[in-house]
């Protein structure tokens, strides 16, 4: 593992971001599960089902696969899809790219392997500066790997279990319900609110239409108006910093003119009480 071969600020790092993704566990565990039930019950076999949740890695991509095999569509098609669902991580990656850059290929290429719409959700609001920060890359490992291995145990679980589970159970009900807290843990702010409402709202406008690009507009829509929000915020920022040095010098301007005036009313009294 990467980690192996980190020294100590990342390993300390590694277990920073364990403790970090840790209250998500539970619900990832949740999802994986289903769909390795989902993977169980479709015409894939069992090492079939598991070979491609560990080569894929992405659990709306594996479920958008499965209606696919079932209706015998070309291979090219079933690839067509699976690339379009996970178009999200090309962004992911863009956004990752200044705080790895310096890192060699294969270190990057196992970067972008582990990362996950929570994981990569996590490490962004940790707010690291670009470049190299010491217990950065461990912090990253602690919060991807964690994530990783519970969704395989999770999926893989499923799988082999999957055909003890009945139908009647709905655990695709269980499953979106176990996604509500992951979502909610990520809203921070009221920018993060906004592309949450607004690629739900995508999501939903363009539910109907193929290879379910609902998704890729919702994640798009959703960094679009992020950017904007980012945007607009820091303009208000820095017009308040702008305005600080300004309100601070009436201040003292007043401070002063106070301060004189007080002066010189205490001359004219002491003046006062002398010519009396």
């Amino acid at each position: 593992m990467p980690m192996l071969r980190l020294p100590a600020a990342e390993r300390q790092g590694f277990a920073a971001g364990f403790r970090i993704i840790s209250p998500l566990l539970p619900a990832i565990f949740s999802w994986g599960l289903v769909t390795g039930v989902a993977m169980s019950k479709s015409i894939l076999t069992v090492p079939q089902a598991i070979g491609m949740s560990l080569m894929l890695y992405a659990g709306s991509a594996q479920l958008a696969s499965l209606p696919l095999f079932a209706a015998g569509m070309p291979l090219w098609t079933i690839l067509l899809t699976v690339g379009i669902v996970n178009l999200r991580f090309v962004i992911f990656s863009a956004a990752l790219q200044p705080h790895f850059s310096y890192l060699s290929l294969p270190r990057r290429i196992v970067l972008g392997y582990v990362n996950g719409d929570l994981g990569f959700v996590m490490f962004m609001n940790q707010n690291f500066a670009s470049g190299y920060v010491p217990g950065k890359e461990g912090t990253y490992y602690g919060i991807t790997i964690s994530n990783w291995a519970v969704w395989h145990v999770s999926s893989i679980l499923g799988i082999m279990l999957g055909a003890l589970v009945p139908d009647s159970w709905g655990l695709g009900f269980a499953g979106t319900l176990a996604l509500i807290p992951m979502m909610v843990h990520t809203i921070t702010s009221r920018s993060t609110m906004l592309t949450v409402a607004l690629a739900s709202v995508i999501g939903l406008l363009a539910f109907d239409l193929p290879y379910r690009l609902n998704l890729v507009l919702g994640v798009f829509g959703a960094l679009a108006a992020g950017m904007v929000c980012d945007e607009l915020t820091a303009r208000h920022a820095k017009r308040l910093a702008l305005a600080s040095p300004k309100a601070a010098a009436n201040d003292d301007s007043a401070h002063v003119g106070a301060r004189d005036d007080a002066q010189e009313s205490v001359k004219n009294r002491a003046t006062g009480e002398r010519r009396s």
